[in-house]
Order: structure tokens, then C-alpha cells, then sequence
């Protein structure tokens, strides 16, 4: 793959910052830091394309708040001004590096996403008698600075974009790393625990960073040990075989290979299963001939579906708010075989002001 060099002035272009401020108000014009930004646009582009260029530029704070969706999971919001950097690098950067990804690396990318992989692995399961499906422990908060950054410095060469990346990389919350998780067989135990780990949760250069940082990983599992039926979601690993056996001795070589990297699969969650019996997947039990939707979404979202309702009866919530989030779970259900579900959920909820 060509390095990337001299895209600094293509970065901080105006073009690119109004470019990415539209991508990154996108469904968010009502939030209050938005609108206002959105006032004064051309002389917050202009101060923005200013700082970077002349190099004084710093992210601000984060935003840290907790989810409870499967598991608990802190979010770092960043505030509007730098999500609109994360945009105006992306711009430039990811369509060239995503070449590099293997096809069935389905993270945030243009024509794949969660729909795709399950497609891709619902094709193989008709093929392969089983399935090895693993995820990395902890994987956002183990994701090493120092190697991530070599990393990112095998493609770029441009010494300006590498300096805002190391900014925005550097500047992660503290509390997001896992200093207690650092420490790997031959580590200095001091040396271990300094290392700075973590990524945001909810930032697009970490979403683009942790795809990023496992290509490595999938261009191993692909070429040195040759593994057709390979996909990959975010840290989600699935490989498909026809002999148990060998994939019991896939799982150890890449538990050595992760190590590389400072990671470590999550010894709970590295099974191998048989694929007629279905497995747990990106939201869905997914079997070769069909797919259903977890019990989980269906609970949760008639949850939220009762609050949208019972804002919007308050006249605290808006139609406007409400129909991106219903079709969001619609795009989602339809996928799986939900029509029964579907008609229940909306028969029993109704949307009255007053």
C-alpha cells in the first residue's frame, strides 16, 4: 500500500472542515453545543483551520458518562469542535488505509457493518460443521499507545498528521486505560504498568483505530495461516472449519500471536461450537438456514419504546427524535425473523400528546 505523505493542507483545508462538520452535526442539529457552533460556522472553521495549522491546537475535555447495554461500558464524549477534527482526518486517511483491510474485516466500513458479517458468516455456516467464535478481553481499554502508534507510522508519513494523531491518542482519560492489565511474560513489572493503554468508546478515530490496530492480526490469520472462512467485527474474531481439532490449534496460535500486540483473548468467551446448533452473534442467534433476533433487543427496545411514548405524551420529546431511533431498530429487526415481534411491539404502544 502507498504511504500516505504531504496530506497535511488537504487535512485542514476549509473544504474538508465544513465537510466534516456536516458529517459530524449529522443527527444531532437539536444538541445545544451543535447549534451553537453552528451560529458562527464560518468563523469557527476559521479558527479551527487556524490552530491546526499553526499548530497550537489541543483537544478539550471529554464528557465521561456510563451505558448499561449487555454489559456496563464508559462512554468519552468529546466536545463538537474536536469531533470535527476526528472527521477531517478520517476524511483524508481512511479511504486510502482501508485498502489495506482484508475484505471480510467488517468494522465501520463503507458497504459492510453488522448486516454484512452476519450474512458472510450465515453463507459459511452452510459449509463448515463448526465454528471457533472469540473476543479480546477488555479490548478498547488493553489497546497499547506505543504500538498503536508504530503502527501508524508503517503507513503515514507525514510528520504533522502523525503529531495531531499522537495529540488526540495522548489525551485519552486516564480512568479509560487498564493500568492493572498491562503486564505480559519478560515485562518489566514498573515499565508494564506505565505504558499508557486505552481508547474512547464513542469517538470515530478510536472506532477507526481499533480496526486499525488488529489488521495486522487478520492479515496473519488470512496469509501465514490460510484460513478461508475468517471474518471480523471490531474484536469479534469467527473462524469457520471443518475439523475441531484444528481449531482448537488455530485458538493457541493466535492467543501467542495477540500477545504482540498486548492483548489477550477473553478466556470465557473463545468457544469452539457446531453451526447447525446456532450461535450468539452480533445481536442475533444466527443458524445456517435462519436467524433470531436476541431476546434481549426485544426487551430492551419495547423499554424504550414506552419511554419515547411517555415523553412524547409530556411534550418533552419530539416525532422528529423519535422516527430516526424506531427506524434504527426496524432497519436492525428486519434482519432476523422478527415480523410477529414487531407487530406486537407497535400494536401496544401509542403515540398521543396530552
Amino acid at each position: 500500500m502507498k504511504h500516505l505523505g504531504r496530506i497535511w493542507t488537504a487535512v485542514t483545508s476549509f473544504e474538508n472542515l465544513l465537510s466534516a462538520y456536516r458529517k459530524a452535526r449529522k443527527g444531532k442539529q437539536s444538541n445545544p453545543a451543535i447549534a451553537e457552533f453552528s451560529l458562527n460556522l464560518e468563523s469557527e472553521l476559521l479558527s479551527l483551520q487556524q490552530d491546526l495549522s499553526n499548530l497550537s491546537y489541543q483537544p478539550g475535555p471529554y464528557r465521561l458518562f456510563t451505558i448499561y447495554e449487555r454489559k456496563k461500558r464508559q462512554i468519552a464524549a468529546a466536545p463538537f469542535r474536536d469531533r470535527v477534527v476526528h472527521h477531517a482526518l478520517m476524511n483524508i486517511i481512511e479511504p486510502v488505509i482501508d485498502r489495506r483491510f482484508i475484505f471480510d474485516s467488517y468494522t465501520c466500513r463503507s458497504g459492510k457493518g453488522v448486516h454484512a458479517a452476519v450474512n458472510r458468516y450465515q453463507l459459511w455456516s452452510k459449509q463448515y460443521p463448526y465454528v471457533l467464535k472469540m473476543d479480546i478481553q477488555q479490548y478498547f481499554p488493553s489497546i497499547d499507545h506505543m504500538i498503536l502508534k508504530e503502527k501508524l507510522r508503517h503507513y503515514i508519513k507525514a510528520r504533522y498528521v502523525l503529531e495531531l494523531l499522537d495529540r488526540i491518542i495522548d489525551t485519552t482519560p486516564i480512568e479509560i486505560g487498564r493500568a492493572d492489565f498491562n503486564y505480559f511474560p519478560g515485562d518489566d513489572l514498573l515499565a508494564a504498568i506505565e505504558r499508557s493503554t486505552g481508547l474512547p468508546i464513542g469517538n470515530l478515530t478510536s472506532q477507526f483505530f481499533a480496526n486499525f490496530y488488529l489488521d495486522a492480526l487478520d492479515h496473519f490469520i488470512k496469509e501465514q495461516l490460510r484460513i478461508r472462512a475468517y471474518l471480523r467485527y471490531v474484536d469479534d474474531l469467527v473462524i469457520l472449519g471443518r475439523d475441531k481439532a484444528e481449531l482448537h490449534d488455530i485458538r493457541e496460535k493466535l492467543r501467542e500471536r495477540l500477545i504482540e500486540d498486548r492483548l489477550r483473548l477473553h478466556p470465557r468467551k473463545a468457544h469452539i461450537y457446531h453451526t447447525c446448533r446456532g450461535i450468539d452473534l452480533f445481536g442475533y442467534q444466527v443458524f445456517p438456514h435462519k436467524r433470531k433476533l436476541r431476546n434481549e433487543n426485544g426487551y430492551t427496545f419495547y423499554r424504550r419504546l414506552r419511554s419515547m411514548a411517555r415523553l412524547y405524551r409530556q411534550d418533552k420529546l419530539d416525532w422528529v427524535e423519535i422516527h430516526p431511533r424506531v427506524r434504527s431498530w426496524i432497519g436492525h429487526a428486519i434482519h432476523g425473523e422478527t415480523e410477529g415481534l414487531r407487530t406486537t411491539l407497535f400494536a401496544s404502544t401509542i403515540f398521543q400528546r396530552g
